[in-house]
């Protein structure tokens, strides 16, 4: 049988009765807001608020389906009483019996990010991975584990393929669909950047729809995909220490080597343009930066507590 269509009011309602009902989370100047903008608004936490009350009450009454959690009872407040009630997984039992379709179907996003220099792997539920290199973040969510928007930085995907359901990426507008896939996304100040290691990825799937086999990449600056041909086994080579790059210009590469080594790298405008062949090892680089003159063929110059990248003199 199918389910009513999600009322975009019940659904911020039932958002507003799970935050309330969570002292931590407890906002009462953004909900008395939310109350006041619009007469319905408390017509629709009051539906909301009573549907997982009596969800509660099925749920002690069936004390074999989820052991409940002592209620907190606690003085009335001047406006609307909020639930209250302890435990995340007694709250997740009651959104799953208020049965009106609403919880399963609206965004549960969550940030994940990492600071300069830090590496993490994140599983997904699904079987799927993603790695995100120093200076990253995403955001997934809980309703859709087959959907990521890269925000910043960079990031390895190793996707479990699914026909029926493919994994897709926002990388900054750029739309990515997996064909069965490990790939790399990196969001350049400029520019972004997708390689592919296996598999394949479709780019702009409802577009110009380009797709991308094992050894290619595409650069995007607005509208303009480029494509390239990078050697695969060196995508994501960043997660043994290995930055390879192919006519990269050096204002990109200070870029990815402040993200990595979690130190500021800046380079002087007259060289930021200057293309670079080759492969820098992070782990020689944190232990003598002035292996990175010889390089990039440039001075490397302490400034404060990173490293300028300037003209040889």
């Amino acid at each position: 049988m199918s389910q009513d269509p999600v009322n975009p009011i019940d659904d911020v309602a039932l958002d507003w009765a799970l935050r309330m009902a969570d002292p931590a989370r407890a906002d009462w100047d953004g909900f008395t807001d939310w109350l006041e903008a619009n007469p319905v608004h408390a017509a629709a936490y009051d539906r909301m608020t009573a549907a997982l009350l009596d969800a509660e009450d099925s749920l002690r009454a069936h004390p074999d389906v989820i052991a409940p959690e002592p209620v907190i009872v606690e003085a009335e407040p001047p406006r609307r009483r909020p639930l209250r009630w302890i435990g995340g997984a007694v709250a997740a039992a009651l959104v799953g019996a208020v049965g009106v379709g609403l919880w399963s179907e609206r965004p549960q996003p969550y940030v994940i990010e990492t600071a300069a220099g830090e590496v993490r792997r994140v599983p997904l539920a699904d079987g799927s991975a993603i790695m995100l290199a120093g200076g990253s973040r995403i955001t997934l969510d809980h309703a859709d584990p087959r959907r990521a928007v890269m925000e910043r930085g960079e990031a390895l995907f190793q996707v479990r393929h699914d026909d029926r359901h493919p994994f897709s990426v926002d990388a900054r507008g750029l739309a990515l669909t997996d064909l069965g896939t490990v790939f790399d996304v990196r969001l350049g100040r400029r520019m972004t950047r997708v390689a592919v290691a296996e598999g394949a990825v479709m780019v702009n799937p409802r577009g110009a729809a380009l797709r991308l086999d094992a050894g290619q990449a595409v650069l995007a600056e607005g509208n303009r995909l480029v494509r390239q041909t990078v050697a695969a086994e060196a995508v994501g080579g960043w997660r043994d220490g290995r930055l390879a790059y192919d006519g990269a210009a050096l204002s990109d590469v200070a870029e990815d080597l402040a993200r990595f080594l979690g130190r500021p790298v800046a380079v002087r405008p007259s060289v930021a343009g200057q293309a670079f062949r080759g492969t820098i090892d992070l782990n020689a680089v944190r232990r003598d930066p002035r292996l990175l003159g010889a390089l990039l063929n440039v001075a490397v110059r302490e400034d404060g507590q990173g490293w300028m990248l300037e003209p040889r003199g």
